[in-house]
């Protein structure tokens, strides 16, 4: 589905155009173009390879879809994919795909099962006439940065809710709910790493060193973008770290709760092993027991079983374990 084509020239806005138009606009100086599809169909792919002379394999991979993060060279043409990653309701993550195709004068965005679009970054970069002339390059780095600050909410969210679960690791009773809490929080941590060090690993070669020919000038920009993903990354491994520890801890808990269990329940065992030791020795009917013809055997025998079972239990309540 075309968002929209628009022609720009030395950074102003020109006009909207239909994508028959593209090629004549291509050949104008100083002019590029910035088409944006959503769900791309192949129709409309097949369109864009003709107009834009694309590389047949990246517009396989950006119709396909289901990419890694990675900026791909293809002559004058660089290829990039970009996983975004949005809050929903709240907590919940919806991830899509974005491609961009950047030339020496023209833009093709193409973003799949994303339900944000873009249209924030094109009114921005129009705000900006003096950065938007420097062509498609500022735009494909306009693009991935806001990309990119979407993940800074998803990163507050996982740590505020790992702080929240943190707070309940000591609550009785509560151990299991927050094992399957912080494994809920692992795997949206996972989604998020996926997005962001492949993307931090393809970015680096777009500033310092040799860069491909059509970054040159704005290298500083994509730096940027690789500073954010830096900063990502690491409030992402201090995520993933204090998890695991998490993890860990509330197993502890798990197995003291147990063990306090076991130490009462062996507790009362001995208490009870006492007054089955006494009757199984009082009820014994030999004939000659010095109890069985005295009047007070049978309530001595209750008082001592009840004596020794009374110590047994203050010894155990002193020790802890009741």
């Amino acid at each position: 589905m075309l968002i929209n084509c628009v022609a720009y020239q030395e950074g102003k806005k020109l006009c909207d155009i239909p994508v028959e138009d593209i090629s004549d606009y291509l050949d104008k100086p100083g002019c590029f173009v910035w088409v944006a599809l959503r769900d791309a169909t192949d129709a409309e792919m097949a369109q864009m390879k003709e107009e834009f002379a694309l590389h047949e394999l990246a517009v396989e991979d950006a119709a396909r879809g289901h990419q890694r993060p990675k900026i791909e060279e293809y002559g004058d043409c660089l290829f990039t994919v970009v996983h975004t990653v949005d809050l929903v309701d709240g907590d919940h993550l919806a991830t899509g795909e974005l491609a961009i195709f950047a030339g020496k004068n023209y833009v093709l965005s193409v973003r799949r099962d994303s339900a944000k679009g873009f249209l924030g970054v094109r009114a921005r970069a129009e705000r900006e006439p003096h950065l938007l002339k420097m062509g498609s390059a500022f735009v494909m780095y306009a693009l991935m940065d806001a990309v990119v600050d979407r993940y800074f909410p998803v990163v507050d969210m996982l740590e505020s809710e790992l702080e929240t679960i943190e707070d309940r690791i000591f609550t009785h009773g509560a151990q299991r709910e927050n094992v399957e809490r912080l494994y809920q929080l692992k795997r949206k941590g996972l989604v998020l790493r996926h997005a962001v060090f492949p993307l931090l690993e393809a970015i680096g070669r777009l500033h310092g060193g040799r860069v491909p020919p059509l970054i040159v000038g704005t290298q500083d920009y994509f730096r940027d973008v690789h500073d954010h993903l830096i900063r990502i990354g690491g409030r992402l491994d201090a995520i993933r770290d204090t998890i695991s520890t998490a993890i860990q801890v509330n197993l502890s808990m798990v197995s003291i709760d147990e063990s306090e269990v076991n130490k009462r329940l062996a507790a009362w065992a001995a208490i009870f092993a006492v007054f089955t030791a006494f009757a199984g020795v009082w009820g014994m009917n030999f004939k000659y027991m010095p109890e069985l013809e005295w009047k007070w055997g049978y309530p001595m025998a209750l008082a001592v079983m009840i004596a020794v079972c009374v110590y047994l239990y203050r010894r155990f309540r002193k020790a802890g374990w009741l």
